[in-house]
């Protein structure tokens, strides 16, 4: 009789623990399907990892560092920077990189047509040839050739408010550039909410 009872009592026992194992392994799925469940919706949602770069892409030009500069043997119309000339022949290697310098790649875009314009209390006219150089992508250039007009015009102000004495010294000319910039980048900003001019360079001056 007595181990009858021994057995009887030790049935609900293992019921007991079965059940127990049980609910633990279920809960453990449904730990580890919700840490799942969550990971790939932090991941849809741009939480983690590759969510950085879709957050980085806001539409508004990037910069372009040196190690991603196209070059003109690399394809598409000058390779997008440095100009339209044809590079030496290279036998199919890029050139050698070289130290200090600039961090990031410069586009360089020469404006079509030169621009004239009077002196400022003068009875001399100033000619000039323009081109712009930006570190940004080919964005920058496409706003300036899309706000062609604008552009023109406010260049055309600046070299309107500039003296004789200006014109005639080195220091004068490199203060035109920065004003020319600024002009540039104003006029940009207006139309599209981003500059990114960084220089102005003269490829023509003529005074007369």
């Amino acid at each position: 009789m007595s181990d009858k009872k021994d057995i009887a009592d030790a049935t609900p026992k293992k019921k007991g623990k079965m059940k127990t194992i049980l609910i633990g392994g279920v809960a453990l799925i449904v730990l580890v399907g919700g840490g799942v469940g969550a990971g790939v919706y932090a991941s849809n949602a741009g939480l983690l990892g590759g969510g950085h770069a879709a957050a980085a892409d806001d539409g508004k030009p990037k910069l372009v560092p040196k190690s991603e500069q196209k070059h003109p043997t690399e394809g598409g119309e000058g390779g997008g920077h440095g100009g339209d000339e044809a590079a030496p022949e290279n036998h199919g290697m890029k050139p050698p990189a070289g130290e200090g310098g600039d961090k990031y790649a410069s586009t360089y875009y020469p404006m079509e047509k030169e621009f004239t314009s009077n002196l400022q209390d003068s009875s001399h006219f100033v000619q000039v040839g323009i081109a712009v150089a930006t570190p940004y992508d080919d964005t920058v250039i496409t706003n300036l050739k899309t706000n062609d007009i604008a552009v023109r015009s406010a260049i055309l102000m600046a070299l309107g408010d500039t003296t004789e004495e200006q014109v005639m010294s080195s220091d004068g000319k490199r203060q035109l550039q920065v004003r020319l910039a600024k002009a540039i980048n104003d006029t940009l900003k207006q139309k599209e909410g981003f500059g990114g001019i960084g220089n102005v360079y003269f490829t023509s001056f003529v005074v007369q």
